[in-house]
């Protein structure tokens, strides 16, 4: 059996960040329904292609995942059940905002096999909460968080932004203070990108001042320091785990071979799939998604009543084939994200061509240069490197 990782969209918030670009915005609970409800025919009409695969993780993202009906979370699980084979042991994260989701909600997700669950605090500071235009403030959270646990859930991620306008260190840390002292299994920490198209960007002269490149810097090594005292290892370059927690739906994207899963499915408006070497993403348009799966005649409680039409297919944009460089230059620059580096061995497996004939000239120079090492099989990023990531990391592309 091939292994799998699955992504589903949920498109939907309570209200857009300043500096949010995702494919997602506020909708109407019918919206929402209608959404669900295409969503579980595409699921249930792709699963004739992946009768000899595994799940191995589920990661429901957004949007805010959360803002669903319980009933309907459980749905989509239910359907990926009948139509898809699961490991007993797979992970199942849900992203949720604080506030979102009360203890009945919880209890249904929980009983319904949501394992993993990854709240987006971005800050522990009230004014920059509200900055950012977040639905929430700190004791919001934790709130949702001892509720969380109170239910049970042993596996939490906290998702944190740091460098943001008028940020300083003091500031950062005393967030990153506040949230080890809840020690959460895995904590996210990003430095805020400003991206054309958002209210951040186009107002951001009235913000204040984002920190400069030395300081983002001086906040991510403040990062590594305070977590790694708390138990927290970095094991990507803007992700921390206790030991056994990372993220293995994540590790999916990052790094080829790791965890024995290379291929992600998604499932949803805008949802990216990579499966052997094609690739392919579905529309960005909620009304073209909606009408073709509207329109579907499939029947979502009989699984062996799976629609042999082509339905399907027309939602799917930009289906390409990868070419063996793309794929080495993906080996390459999502895998060195990780700390334990790429592999020359696997990458011969995965190619049959050696990572020194093809890279060799690049490799030299980042060692040469002190922001790549090589000890024995593998090449990997040093704390320098890590530093200059985009730099280095680009070079292989």
């Amino acid at each position: 059996m091939h292994s799998i990782g699955v992504y589903i969209h949920i498109p939907f918030c309570v209200q857009k960040c300043v500096y949010c670009d995702f494919l997602s915005g506020p909708a109407t609970r019918q919206r929402q329904q209608e959404y669900v409800d295409a969503l579980l025919r595409e699921i249930a009409w792709e699963s004739k292609y992946y009768t000899k695969y595994v799940i191995k993780t589920i990661f429901f993202g957004g949007g805010t995942p959360s803002i669903l009906e319980a009933e309907e979370i459980v749905k989509i699980l239910d359907c990926l059940r009948k139509h898809y084979q699961i490991e007993e042991k797979a992970e199942i994260t849900l992203e949720m905002n604080p506030g979102t989701a009360d203890r009945r909600k919880l209890l249904m997700l929980k009983n319904a096999g949501i394992n993993r669950l990854s709240i987006g605090l971005q800050s522990a500071d009230n004014t920059e909460l509200q900055m950012l235009g977040r639905i929430h403030t700190y004791e919001d959270f934790l709130r949702t968080y001892c509720q969380i646990r109170d239910i049970g859930f042993a596996n939490i991620n906290i998702d944190l932004m740091s460098a943001l306008p008028d940020q300083h260190m003091d500031r950062w840390t005393q967030t990153l203070e506040k949230v080890v002292a809840l020690q959460p299994e895995h904590i996210s920490a990003y430095s805020l990108i400003i991206e054309e198209g958002t209210p951040l960007y186009d107002n951001r002269d009235a913000w204040g001042l984002v920190p400069d490149e030395d300081e983002d810097r001086q906040m991510y090594q403040e990062t590594k320091r305070i977590l790694a005292e708390y138990g927290y290892r970095r094991y990507e370059i803007s992700n921390y785990a206790k030991a056994g927690y990372e993220c293995r739906h994540n590790c999916i994207y990052w790094q080829r071979g790791v965890w024995h899963i290379a291929d992600f499915i998604g499932f949803g408006l805008g949802a990216s799939s990579t499966v052997g070497n094609q690739r392919w993403k579905n529309t960005n348009s909620m009304e073209r998604y909606l009408s073709v799966f509207q329109e579907s005649k499939l029947n979502l409680y009989d699984s062996r009543l799976v629609d042999n039409s082509t339905v399907g297919e027309s939602v799917k944009e930009a289906v390409t084939i990868l070419l063996d460089v793309e794929q080495m230059e993906e080996f390459m620059f999502l895998g060195l994200r990780m700390m334990e580096g790429v592999s020359k061995q696997e990458f011969i497996e995965s190619f049959a061509k050696d990572m020194d004939t093809i890279y060799g000239d690049a490799l030299q120079k980042w060692i040469q240069l002190g922001m790549m090492v090589q000890s024995g099989d593998t090449v990997k990023l040093t704390d320098a490197g890590i530093d200059v990531s985009n730099t280095v990391l680009s070079s292989f592309v």
